[in-house]
């Protein structure tokens, strides 16, 4: 059921929060599902007593609000207060626990939603894959079998709500870490305007790329949970102020006269042809329905890649400093001879080969005789791409292209190619880089694989955006895998 039918449930006393739970359990106990590998910690006696407390509330005839007593799980770089936020690394596995919940963890939690466990991701949210070298790599649902990406960063907070074990699951989007694995795995991924989310209490990858957004089943349940988690927040001084609308409201079906800006130069290619025949089909689908498509131009789009891995990998560097086995992090066990060789141990053992890249990149390009030639500009690449947006956007409503440009592909198929890794992240990339909300909606398969369409909206225009991805939903017929309890 999706996140509303469970509520409704719920609300009409057909079932209880403990049997969600119950549900929810037994789907992540399953020997032959993907629970190990999908969640790094369940919290089961913190939500059977949060289950209970609903339950009770239920019975008293409290109003409640529709979050209520439903099983949802948080990716591994939100802190909750007396848990160690490990971000799916090692150098964080003795890490001090949290003083705190995050700003979008506590806000679940006074909805009423039931936090079921902390999920599985890339390590410090690096790469769309979804690949983790120290606590495993949950498998795509719609092929086990062949081992297939479930894509990241969330690649947890995607699988646990494809293989039935939450009904709904909150990420982080720095570069597509909501959309990429939502649509690999038949879902929705939303990814609002930058810092509609508070970020304080979570772990960052980027300060400026980074923002927090649900996966969910459907775009109302999406809707509902950022609804939940949206708003300004004293401790952040980041987050934005600006109102949000009622997003459920909105969810009217009707896009007729709706302006979708296509740029097809942009997408044309290097795409799978599955891909592109299920996004040309979608186009179609949108203009049965009352939409007119026009043409615009991202002219700076391709820049996109690269001045978005400029950006994020020096950002990121300079958050990773802090973990030198001394004063904070892992600490290698092995002798060391001296305080240079503990350091080299230290941060060799505790970080993956994705992570060192990243860590290397970034510190290359703020270097000295370097910092202008590369890091300041992609800096103005990323200014000329808030261009091209803003000048699309007077001719379009919502921009539409894939969410990503190829199906998922085998676990470790790509690991000795990171550049052809890297521009998978080809589409959602702009997103972040100009601070723009985006979704992706499942739009068809690709030899049995999930295909994601997304869209992308004006900053704050939320309600425009989930407009048009609720209506296409409901026009899209996309199988779901038939997998899990809830």
């Amino acid at each position: 059921m999706t996140l509303l039918e469970l509520s409704r449930q719920l609300a009409a006393r057909k079932i209880t929060s403990r049997e969600l739970v119950e549900r929810s359990l037994a789907a992540i106990d399953d020997p032959d599902g993907e629970g190990a590998r999908t969640f790094l910690q369940v919290h089961r006696d913190a939500a059977f007593a949060t289950a209970a407390r609903i339950d009770y509330e239920r019975r008293k005839g409290a109003s409640l609000p529709v979050l209520a007593g439903i099983p949802i799980s948080i990716k591994d770089n939100f802190d909750e207060a007396g848990i160690v936020t490990r971000a799916g690394s090692k150098v964080l596995a003795s890490a001090p626990a949290a003083s705190a919940d995050a700003v979008a963890v506590a806000r679940l939690r006074a909805a009423g939603a039931v936090i079921i466990g902390r999920t599985n991701m890339t390590e410090f949210a690096y790469s769309g894959l979804g690949i983790n070298p120290h606590y495993g790599t949950p498998r795509n649902v719609f092929d086990r079998a062949a081992a297939r990406i479930p894509g990241g960063s969330s690649s947890g907070a995607a699988i646990s709500i494809s293989d039935g074990m939450a009904a709904g699951a909150i990420g982080t989007d720095t570069g597509g870490s909501t959309r990429i694995p939502a649509a690999l795995n038949g879902l929705v991924g939303f990814k609002p305007t930058a810092r509609r989310i508070p970020l304080d209490g979570v772990l960052p990858l980027s300060l400026t790329l980074d923002s927090a957004g649900p996966i969910a089943r459907t775009v109302e349940d999406a809707a509902l949970t950022l609804t939940a988690m949206a708003g300004p927040d004293r401790a952040d001084a980041t987050s934005s102020h600006e109102p949000l609308p009622d997003l459920a409201a909105a969810l009217t079906g009707d896009i007729k006269g709706l302006r979708v800006g296509v740029p097809r130069t942009f997408v044309s290619e290097g795409v799978d042809a599955d891909v592109k025949a299920a996004f040309d089909a979608a186009l179609s689908v949108m203009q049965a329905a009352g939409a007119s498509l026009v043409d615009v131009e991202l002219p700076h789009a391709p820049y996109g890649v690269p001045a978005y891995y400029l950006v994020c990998t020096a950002e990121a560097s300079s958050n990773l400093a802090r973990y030198d086995g001394v004063k904070y992090g892992y600490r290698s066990p092995a002798s060391a001879n001296g305080l240079q060789a503990m350091y080299t141990r230290s941060r060799s053992e505790g970080f993956g080969a994705e992570v060192k890249r990243r860590i290397m990149l970034g510190t290359y390009v703020l270097s000295a005789g370097y910092y202008d030639a590369f890091y300041l500009k992609a800096q103005q690449v990323r200014t000329l791409l808030r261009r091209d947006y803003e000048q699309a956007f007077e001719r379009a409503d919502v921009i539409a292209m894939p969410t990503s440009p190829i199906p998922p592909f085998g676990i470790g198929e790509k690991a000795d190619d990171p550049l052809q890794m890297y521009l998978a992240d080809i589409f959602t990339v702009s997103a972040n880089l100009a601070g723009l909300p985006a979704i992706s909606i499942p739009c068809g398969l690709s030899e049995g694989l999930p295909v994601g369409l997304q869209l992308t909206a004006r900053p704050f225009d939320e309600v425009t955006l989930l407009r048009a991805a609720d209506a296409m939903e409901r026009r899209l017929v996309m199988p779901r895998p038939d997998a899990g309890s809830l």
